[in-house]
């Protein structure tokens, strides 16, 4: 079977085993971004890079209401004799500042991808912001999560420490299929089931907000005739509603 047909199957495949498994966690995400969007709270999406951080944004049939959350520091002081190692506590640290300086309130969600769920980074602001009053949402995956050490001080993973966890069901490793003639597998699963996974949480959502008696702010396309005016026309509606 060529690459290209097994590619298809894999995720098709996948995609069956997310629904069936996860209808249920990302109802229950919806229904809390719904919530918080008809309360005034915003839904924040912090990813460390597998699509979702992108894919969700201002994005033709997405909702306006969901907001990036990106945050960083870069210090190069790079000595061969002194090897880097990891800083939990400044990661605290920069994660405290990272929330003050944000628009993350109580009552807002806040979803956190990472397929590995053991990074000190994502399971420190999942830790900080529920303290916050903030309800977080895991993106991860639980197979190759919990066969991994965790790295943050408590011992804990991503989906160890959120309110709701959907679980994009990559396996282990994230790649999908073995190929003779190469060591490590390929056609990772991570980024396409947690776009799928966030996609059906955001229709869920628009579905909850309407069933309210509300009508949820979406995007129309940027590329249509009169795309420009009609995005400044729809974030201006978000800036007024909320929702």
């Amino acid at each position: 079977m060529l690459l290209i047909d097994r590619c298809f199957d894999a995720f098709q495949a996948k995609l069956t085993e997310l629904r069936e498994a996860e209808s249920e966690n990302i109802s229950r995400a919806a229904n809390v971004c719904a919530e918080a969007m008809l309360r005034g709270g915003v839904v924040h999406i912090y990813d460390t890079g597998h699509i979702i951080n992108s894919e969700l944004i201002q994005r033709a049939g997405g909702l306006a209401g969901l907001t990036p959350f990106n945050f960083g520091l870069s210090v190069s002081n790079a000595n061969r004799y002194r090897e880097k190692e990891p800083k939990p506590d400044a990661e605290a640290e920069l994660v405290s500042l990272a929330l003050k300086q944000s628009n993350i309130r109580a009552g807002d969600v806040l979803i956190v991808g990472t397929v590995s769920g053991n990074s000190v980074r994502p399971v420190e602001l999942a830790i900080q912001a529920r303290s916050a009053g903030v309800n977080v949402v895991a993106v991860t995956s639980l197979e190759y999560s919990s066969r991994l050490e965790p790295k943050h001080p408590s011992g804990k993973r991503l989906f160890e420490v959120a309110d709701i966890v959907i679980d994009n069901h990559a396996p282990y490793g994230d790649a999908m299929l073995e190929v003779e003639g190469l060591e490590p597998k390929i056609c990772p699963a991570s980024g396409i089931c947690a776009a799928i996974a966030m996609w059906a949480v955001t229709m869920g959502c628009v579905e909850a907000i309407l069933a309210a008696g509300k009508t949820p702010t979406v995007y129309w396309s940027a590329n249509l005739p009169d795309g420009m005016e009609r995005l400044t026309r729809t974030q201006n509606e978000y800036g007024e509603k909320g929702y």
